[in-house]
């Protein structure tokens, strides 16, 4: 019987060294997947947040040149230290870029089995989407009905009765008068508009007021005439983009937003000077998509697709 005891006990200390020795294993071999799952976890997110940050960037300059697409994503890339992991840009349709990146990401605990490393991949694609809904326009309208051509010279018409015509028009975004005016035209609308919203249009003589808040935008644009893809050059006003709303007695009282566009402001104003000389161009900036769909007029806004 003592014998069988003795036999018992030496037994039972072999299982629990065994069992002890399974449990460590079995958590090493845990904390070694956690180790290894968390960094390939990190390093997949990093990357997926730098190819969305490049695609969108890149997007922004569409309008500009592909050359300028490629130039952005490789700064983006560059300022993460990604620029190795880069596979490809890709303009797709003329309103999307997407950025293709993979890169090894070594392992620690999968090295005891012969693994060094695993190959991740991600994508990012960003398009331009049509603005509907933005901050910052001033107080002039293009009737829609007007087909734009970037690039050619236009003549918004600002005197007394020319938003009567409905091909361009004077708008009271702060309300009448020329002097709120003139503060919307200098420093653009402070509160968000949207397509869909009604707006009046703006009377009396405000051609005076005109002059001094177009004068004061290209005298404090820091870059030579003609260089409109700076985003900071304010020479670049947000235009409303309406159709009529009311109208009596062959007068157009109202107007009703149907989409945005950017106007590029070429020449000064004289003191005898009626109207705003510019070309429209098409740029991506500030804004959103909007409840309704947005007429395009060349006003862009960025957003990830994927």
């Amino acid at each position: 019987m003592g014998n069988f005891i003795k036999k018992f006990m030496k037994s039972e200390k072999g299982n629990a060294a065994l069992l002890l020795a399974l449990a460590l294993g079995g958590m090493l071999v845990m904390t070694g997947l956690v180790i290894d799952g968390g960094n390939l976890f990190k390093s997949k997110s990093y990357l997926q947040k730098t190819a969305n940050a490049a695609a969108l960037s890149g997007a922004q300059e569409i309008p500009t040149s592909e050359q300028a697409v490629h130039d952005v994503v490789d700064e983006i890339l560059v300022a993460h230290d990604e620029l190795e992991s880069l596979e490809k840009v890709a303009i797709q349709n003329g309103f999307e870029v997407k950025v293709d990146l993979q890169k090894d990401v070594d392992l620690f605990f999968a090295t005891l089995f012969g693994m060094e490393s695993v190959a991740i991949h991600v994508d990012a694609v960003a398009g331009l989407f049509p603005v509907g809904a933005a901050k910052g326009a001033v107080p002039l309208g293009i009737n829609d009905s007007v087909a734009l051509e970037y690039g050619k010279t236009y003549q918004l018409k600002v005197d007394a009765g020319d938003s009567v015509s409905g091909n361009f028009g004077v708008l009271a975004l702060e309300g009448p008068g020329a002097k709120l005016y003139e503060e919307s035209l200098t420093h653009g609308f402070g509160e968000q508009l949207k397509v869909g919203d009604i707006l009046n249009t703006q009377t009396g003589n405000i051609a005076g007021a005109t002059r001094d808040g177009i004068n004061y935008r290209i005298n404090n644009c820091p870059y030579p005439s003609g260089e409109y893809h700076h985003r900071d050059c304010s020479r670049i006003m947000l235009v409303i983009v309406y159709k009529p709303h009311a109208v009596q007695n062959s007068k157009l009282n109202s107007v009703e937003i149907t989409g945005f566009a950017y106007f590029y402001v070429t020449t000064p104003m004289n003191s005898t000077d009626d109207s705003i000389q510019g070309i429209f161009i098409k740029r991506a900036g500030a804004g959103a998509t909007g409840e309704n769909v947005p007429l395009d007029r060349g006003a862009y806004t960025i957003k990830l697709i994927n």
